[in-house]
């Protein structure tokens, strides 16, 4: 097994292990997230649904994004990670709900939010929704987009032992 299906397979375990199915609300990794957690046969055990948000107004749609939330703090942004996450959690039948946004690149970076940034939201039944900030190496999308898949799958194990 490679080291990415361990970490799905421990991700999936956990669910399963606690009974709860979860959800992604995924924007810069583009339903990656969602594409790991389905290679895995089986996974539809646990696996509820996957929302790919890469619009604001997807967001806000399908989510209940707040529309001040993107206007005020953008869509890459502490408040809207935690927004996605728990509209996530929140239109499904999950008990637990991962989210990313952020800036895969090559373009869109800035100062304040540079090339690599991405923001991490974890929803949990029961729980006050959190988010995590992580700035990854410019090695280029496909790099950005892979570690944030896998972080975000990282960060549902810890919240899953947490439970």
């Amino acid at each position: 097994m490679s080291e990415d299906t361990d970490l799905v397979v421990e991700f999936l375990k956990g669910c399963w292990e606690r009974r709860v199915m979860a959800a992604t609300a995924e924007s810069c990794t583009g339903g990656l997230i969602a594409t790991m957690l389905t290679d895995v046969p089986g996974a539809s055990a646990v696996v509820d649904r996957g929302f790919v948000t890469y619009s604001n107004a997807a967001k806000v749609e399908m989510l209940g994004v707040s529309a001040d939330t993107l206007e005020q703090f953008g869509a890459v942004s502490q408040q809207a990670a935690i927004e996605m996450a728990a509209g996530a959690l929140e239109h499904s039948k999950a008990g637990i709900a991962l989210s990313t946004s952020g800036i895969a690149g090559p373009e869109g970076g800035t100062d304040d939010k540079p090339v690599g940034l991405v923001w991490f939201g974890i929803a949990v039944e029961g729980r006050k929704p959190m988010a995590i900030k992580r700035i990854f190496e410019d090695n280029g999308r496909e790099f950005i987009r892979r570690e944030a898949a896998r972080t975000a799958l990282q960060y549902g194990v810890e919240a899953l032992r947490g439970a």
